[in-house]
């Protein structure tokens, strides 16, 4: 039997795929750049598996961008040392 992911992750769950701390997942949250809803009478936040997919999708096409228009200068690679 394959086990299926859950539906919805706490902000540690977030926090682990992320590798990140949960005080950044939440300021991501109250943010409103990681869609989460609140549940329960403590209202714990989740974040839907779907809504993180699109967070991280989000963030490569912006990391896209910046580098598109921020070109890393090829002098640059010829001066760095690995």
């Amino acid at each position: 039997m394959v086990e299926q992911s859950p539906r919805f992750l706490t902000l540690a769950d977030v926090a682990e795929v992320l590798n990140t701390s949960t005080a950044q997942v939440y300021a991501l949250v109250r943010r409103g750049e990681l869609v989460a809803i609140k549940i329960g009478g403590r209202g714990q936040w989740r974040v839907e598996a779907s809504k993180l997919e699109e967070y991280i999708q989000e963030q490569y096409t912006k990391a896209r961008k910046f580098v598109e228009a921020h070109p890393y200068p090829e002098s640059a690679d010829e001066d760095a040392e690995v």
